[in-house]
């Protein structure tokens, strides 16, 4: 007895410094996240010189001109760039479902030769960012036409969002149990009737993980769309933003309301589809 009474407060003891190092290393990361993201609210409720005065207290009472006068004054041209950037998202995370989706399912339902070699060449697209490949990017949009053109951007994002998604995809669909898509060829189904009918609907979680994701990331892209587009009426809202920022500098107030209209989707999107993201690629990590 006098054993497990030493013994007991000695675990506690560690469990409790187990516990609050993780707290602290959670709180700390919430802060890293979440100051930023404040500050720039308080910004954007502010005028210029409030801003410049107390830039980390609240506003009170808050200033909603900037954001109606970003929202109303045609000249900062925010609802085209909206237009622009939603559809780009659309049409790229579309694409990306599709594509990613049909060859998914031929890696992971079909079987022929040099199917791993092919496999293979799919995940060399890891290793090689946009950041990397845009260079040699460039050139080819330059030789089909495509600067200066929203469907450029949204090839060259497909692009590059297929090899990862294909993974997540593949390793969901090789979890379907072979015996399902027997008897679904024996009641008559073809192999497209089986992916369509069948192996699709079972795998709604993992098509939401990677359509959220393909959203967000094509909705804060910079860089390919900096490199493409030229014509300003083109622009999306990332690259809209640099611009704003470049022109509109001296005006702090007035570049954080801006730069918060443009997060606002994405963040409130996020907030919606955060579960899915979750679900889906955790469902596909346990089963693969």
């Amino acid at each position: 007895m006098q054993a497990t009474a030493t013994y007991r407060p000695a675990w506690n003891a560690r469990k409790f410094f187990q516990r609050l190092l993780q707290y602290s290393v959670l709180v700390t990361v919430v802060i890293l996240v979440f100051v930023p993201i404040v500050i720039l609210v308080f910004g954007a409720l502010k005028t210029r010189g409030e801003l410049m005065s107390s830039p980390y207290t609240p506003p009170i009472p808050p200033r909603w001109e900037n954001l109606i006068s970003i929202l109303t004054t045609p000249r900062y041209s925010f609802w085209p760039m909206l237009w622009n950037s939603v559809m780009v998202m659309v049409a790229t995370t579309t694409g990306v479902v599709v594509i990613c989706s049909l060859a998914a399912f031929i890696f992971s339902r079909m079987d022929f030769r040099f199917k791993n070699w092919v496999f293979q060449l799919f995940t060399l697209g890891l290793m090689f960012p946009i950041n990397i490949a845009i260079l040699p990017v460039y050139f080819v949009l330059r030789q089909l036409n495509l600067l200066d053109n929203l469907w450029g951007v949204i090839i060259v994002q497909t692009a590059f969002q297929l090899s990862g998604n294909i993974l997540i995809l593949r390793g969901f669909f090789a979890a379907i149990p072979a015996e399902l898509q027997d008897a679904a060829y024996i009641d008559g189904c073809t192999a497209f009737d089986f992916f369509w009918r069948i192996l699709l609907p079972l795998a709604k979680p993992a098509l939401a993980a990677v359509a959220a994701l393909t959203m967000i990331m094509s909705w804060n892209d910079l860089l390919v769309p900096l490199v493409v587009i030229n014509n300003d009426k083109l622009w999306p809202l990332p690259l809209g933003t640099m611009q704003f920022q470049g022109q509109y500098g001296q005006d702090l107030a007035l570049v954080s309301a801006f730069v918060l209209l443009s997060a606002l989707p994405t963040i409130i999107f996020y907030l919606f589809a955060e579960r899915q993201i979750v679900s889906g690629l955790t469902a596909g990590a346990v089963k693969g």
